[in-house]
């Protein structure tokens, strides 16, 4: 199994499990779906899809939290653990942003 079929198989994994987190008490959870993120950050987003990675994780993120306001205790699982999930890539991607965007010439 190539690297890139892993990375997809983990984000469509994490966006199940998220789901699956609304309506299943699981304590390790979050922790699964924080190490699917930084599978999917690492082996998903390549140097090209970054900027607009980023972008749309902090949409998401931003959505993600108000919507926990305003929702049921369903939902408002689910929205954390996508948070959970979305976050890790965001960090993983970011991360090495900076790494390239520090590397001289």
């Amino acid at each position: 199994m190539k690297l890139t079929q892993i990375g997809h198989w983990s984000f469509i994994g994490g966006l199940v499990l998220a789901i699956l987190a609304g309506f299943i008490n699981f304590a390790l959870m979050p922790l699964i779906l924080f190490i699917l993120g930084l599978i999917v950050g690492f082996l998903n987003v390549t140097e090209k899809e970054s900027t607009s990675f980023l972008v749309a994780a902090i949409a998401l993120l931003m959505g993600g939290v108000a919507g926990l306001q305003f929702g049921g205790e369903t939902l408002a699982s689910i929205l954390s653990s996508f948070t959970a999930f979305v976050s890790a890539a965001a960090l993983v991607v970011a991360l090495k942003q900076i790494i390239i965007t520090a590397r001289p010439g």
